[in-house]
């Protein structure tokens, strides 16, 4: 974050309930106090409607010793309880003497549920932990998201660093992503092999990532990440990414190695195969037909009756969406599993007979199927995180281009044309020297395979 000039600062307007504000500030000329402004470092922190986590989380990284005397404050909470000069009945000391769950391990319950911290200002919530038990105190959101909360990433951010530290050498996974809100976050996994021989993946972080998503601001991220973690980019062999270009330009820039996620790239490579009239008009047909069941209830129960009536599987009709991978095969395949039924349902009414595939988009439909349907578990095999999976690429490759995609005597001609496209990317796409010979070593010392895929 970029020091900005020390001008004088002037204090948030209106009521402040968190120790946090006493080192942020406004400049004089910020009338309506858009941009929060560190005392310390006198860096613009992002913190849309004075959330106040976005300022605690930039005393941790930027300055730690503040943090932990801010956090300090927090914690110590002095009792405003009077002590009592009766005495304690039997019964209520032996009633007392019941072990009940502290505050830390109610929010790690609600941490294992993903609660949000406002739970416990609902009522019904209020009302149920009173019915179990009307002495216990329950703590305010504000403790939860202050004390609580930030106590348990501190626990588990040192867990964490000192597991990764044992790693001799490493490779990461990173990506850019959108929240609800459409606030940009840039996230950044590691995985490793332990002194056990066990792989292991831990996500280090999802940072707010308010600058432009420019290579060098990217690159500049990336190795700020990695350092807050005690990373050693000397120990990182590899990052695998998506291939947009601005988050290949941060490898480069970086100069460490760079490999596609391979459920991307094949992804890719079948959108570019589908770019033909022919399988968009199929595809539409398939997309209105699903939609014509997906907001009727009644062609919805008008198909259940149908697939009894005509011994077909119960099965829904599925949705495509751009970006789940293999969701185009999927709504195909079932279009095709419940032709029947969905020709029965549509031609009873005047108004969506038009809807009925065609022969000729039945044909196309058929031929999209049988082409994508073998390709889908390799996607799901090659995506896995808890075992090794880069070695699979050469001899998945070399299944591509010798056996599944072969272009065989009984395809249409669209199939074939189809193969071909997809064929031509991925060698393309995988066929530069340094991507070769990270591939090769991996399949050379996986002992399945050894030197049997890799390059002269």
């Amino acid at each position: 974050m970029a020091a900005k000039e020390r001008i004088p600062l002037v204090e948030k307007r209106g009521k402040t309930t968190s120790v946090v504000w006493k080192y942020y500030g406004f400049a004089e000329s910020d009338v309506n106090q858009v941009d929060i402004v560190c005392k310390l470092c006198y860096g613009v922190v992002a913190a849309p409607q004075g959330n106040t986590t976005n300022l605690f989380n930039h005393l941790r990284t930027a300055h730690k010793v503040t943090y932990d005397e801010t956090m300090k404050e927090h914690r110590e909470k002095p009792s405003t309880t009077p002590a009592s000069s009766s005495q304690t009945s039997i019964h209520a000391t032996l009633y007392n003497a019941t072990k009940y769950p502290t505050s830390s391990q109610t929010q790690g319950d609600n941490k294992r549920d993903q609660c949000s911290v406002n739970t416990v200002n609902n009522p019904g919530f209020k009302k149920l932990i009173n019915t179990l038990d009307k002495r216990y105190n329950l703590p305010s959101r504000h403790y939860f998201s202050r004390v609580a909360i930030p106590a348990l990433y501190d626990e588990c951010h040192d867990g964490v660093t000192k597991e990764v530290a044992t790693a001799q050498y490493f490779s990461t996974t990173t990506d850019l992503w959108s929240s609800r809100t459409m606030e940009p976050y840039l996230s950044l996994t590691v995985h490793f092999i332990d002194m056990d021989f066990n792989m292991k993946t831990k996500c280090l972080q999802t940072s707010f990532f308010p600058e432009d998503h420019t290579g060098q601001n990217i690159a500049a991220g990336l190795k700020q990440a990695l350092a807050t973690w005690d990373l050693e980019e000397s120990k990182l062999v590899c990052i695998t990414t998506d291939n947009a270009a601005n988050v290949t330009l941060a490898a480069e820039l970086n100069g460490w190695m760079r490999l596609q996620c391979f459920g991307h790239r094949l992804h890719l490579a079948i959108e570019r195969a589908m770019k033909d009239h022919r399988i968009e008009r199929a595809v539409g047909v398939c997309k209105k037909v699903v939609s014509t069941f997906s907001f009727s209830w009644k062609k919805k129960r008008e198909l259940k009756k149908a697939q009894i009536d005509l011994k077909l599987p119960d099965h829904s009709l599925k949705t495509e969406c751009p970006t789940r991978w293999g969701s185009r095969q999927a709504m195909v395949s079932r279009v095709l599993e419940q032709q029947k039924a969905i020709a029965h349902v549509l031609s009873q009414d005047k108004g969506t007979r038009h809807l009925i595939p065609s022969w000729q988009d039945i044909d196309v439909l058929e031929a999209i199927n049988k082409t994508l349907g073998p390709l889908v578990e390799f996607t799901d095999a090659l995506s896995g995180e808890k075992y090794v999976s880069v070695s699979l690429i050469k001899p998945t490759l070399h299944l591509f281009n010798n056996s599944i995609l072969a272009e065989q005597d009984d395809d249409t001609d669209l199939s074939k044309c189809i193969k071909r496209r997809i064929l031509e990317y991925l060698n393309e796409k995988y066929g530069d020297s340094p991507t070769q010979e990270l591939l090769d070593m991996a399949t050379v010392l996986d002992p399945r395979f050894k030197l049997r895929y890799a390059s002269e």
